[in-house]
C-alpha cells in the first residue's frame, strides 16, 4: 500500500480522510497546513507516494505546496480536494496542469476510487 500525506485545515476532514485511508491499508501522514506538511515530509522516514491536499488553505495553498514537494520528489503523485471545483484557481493551477481533483464533499467510495486511480497511474517524470 501507499504512504499518503494528507493536508487540510479542517480537523474533521483530516480525521475522516486519515481514518478511511488507514482502513484501506495505507500509511497516512496528516498535516493541518502547507508549512507543517513540508516539515512532516522532511521528518518522515517513509517515502511519500501521494500528496492529498486541499486547493485553498490559509498560508500556503495546495498548488504551492505541491510545487515545493515536486521540486524535492519529481515522481510524487498529487491529488487535490476542493469544494470550489469551478473556480479559476482550480482551473488554472489544478486541472490545466494535469493534476487530479476530488470535489468536496465526497463519499468513501469516491475517495477510494480517486486515490486508486492516481496511485495506479505511472509516476510523473521530471518537470520542465
Amino acid at each position: 500500500m501507499a504512504t499518503i500525506l494528507v493536508v487540510d485545515d479542517e480537523p474533521e476532514v483530516r480525521k475522516l480522510v486519515g481514518t478511511m485511508l488507514t482502513r484501506d491499508g495505507h500509511s497516512v501522514v496528516i498535516s493541518d497546513s502547507g508549512e507543517h506538511a513540508l516539515r512532516a515530509y522532511q521528518k518522515t522516514e517513509e517515502r511519500i507516494d501521494l500528496l492529498l491536499t486541499d486547493v485553498v488553505s490559509p498560508g500556503m495553498s495546495g498548488p504551492v505546496l505541491a510545487d515545493r514537494l515536486l521540486d524535492q520528489q519529481t515522481d510524487l503523485r498529487v491529488l487535490f480536494m476542493s469544494g470550489y471545483d469551478g473556480t479559476q484557481v482550480v482551473q488554472r493551477y489544478v486541472l490545466e496542469r494535469g493534476f487530479f481533483l476530488l470535489p468536496k464533499p465526497f463519499t468513501i467510495e469516491q475517495l477510494r476510487s480517486k486515490v486508486s486511480e492516481v496511485l495506479d497511474r505511472p509516476a510523473p517524470g521530471p518537470r520542465h
